[in-house]
């Protein structure tokens, strides 16, 4: 029997709290999104992921991420990596196509989800890859702050690690559209506005010299265009000739108003869908 006023608060609050959540089984997929609320890590058991050798127009980028990663999945030094620049340039795709093509030769090799928006929470993350037998790769994509928004600071818990250090067996990769991780117009108001413009944003833009490789994408040419276009025709066996292809594709395009990596997966998924070609890995 529990007399004590304080005890019997302190055994309510422990009914109340939520059964600690087992240990993630990391040997169930290669690839885990994080929630919160409860925290825990959902594999994937599918990445919606193409091959490497079709993204076109990123070989600087690839060739520098891929050694990086193959360097960290073998359990040496690597860098964390900001990929920033133009959308639907393949950002995502390129950290996901090399995430399978280096685990295909180092099993070890894990990829954890991380959104934005859950970025508080990222310490009570990297608690539970900290000991586990395995490398991570924790991907934050479409990384970018707006006014008043503090999760930045939650970031660099996993790009400077703090009294701990980062685990040495996780490395961050983020997407951004823009290379200092925050608006234009918004460094520009914090200098004109502060007693101190250097001080103002010192702070926030720095945030994304914290990593040590930045890949820049940029927006394709129409060569490059079509050729992403002719490489999926050819690795899903979709047959059309090059005339018709450069016409519709173009067409497409324009329509768009944009030309892209993106633009071009939209104008190949619906040639294959009406050319009844399933697309299927």
């Amino acid at each position: 029997m529990i007399d004590d006023p304080m005890d019997r608060i302190a055994a309510a609050l422990e009914r109340m709290a939520p059964a600690p959540q087992p240990a993630p089984d990391f040997s169930v997929a290669s690839a885990f999104v994080w929630h919160v609320e409860p925290d825990r890590l959902e594999p994937v058991q599918r990445v919606a992921r193409v091959d490497l050798p079709l993204l076109v127009g990123v070989d600087r980028s690839r060739d520098t991420l891929l050694k990086n990663t193959e360097q960290f999945a073998r359990g040496l030094p690597a860098n964390n990596a900001l990929l920033w620049g133009a959308r639907g340039m393949g950002k995502s795709s390129l950290v996901k196509a090399i995430h399978g093509k280096v685990h295909a030769q180092h099993e070890a090799l894990r990829i954890v989800e991380l959104q934005r928006e859950d970025l508080p929470s990222v310490g009570r993350l990297l608690n539970l890859l900290r000991d586990a037998p395995y490398r991570f790769i924790l991907f934050c994509d479409d990384l970018s702050f707006g006014h008043d928004d503090a999760h930045y600071k939650s970031l660099k818990a996993v790009l400077d690690g703090g009294i701990e250090g980062r685990p040495e067996n996780v490395v961050l990769y983020a997407t951004s559209n823009r290379r200092h991780l925050m608006p234009r117009d918004m460094i520009e108001n914090e200098r004109g506005s502060a007693i101190n413009p250097s001080e103002a944003v010192e702070e926030k833009v720095s945030l994304s010299d914290r990593f040590g490789l930045w890949l820049g994408f940029h927006p394709c040419d129409q060569d490059q265009y079509l050729e992403m276009i002719r490489g999926y025709c050819d690795a899903y066996g979709v047959e059309i000739s090059d005339a018709d292809l450069r016409a519709e594709a173009v067409e497409w395009q324009a329509t768009r108003g944009a030309r892209s990596g993106r633009v071009a997966w939209q104008y190949f998924t619906d040639l294959a869908g009406r050319r009844g070609v399933v697309l299927a890995d």
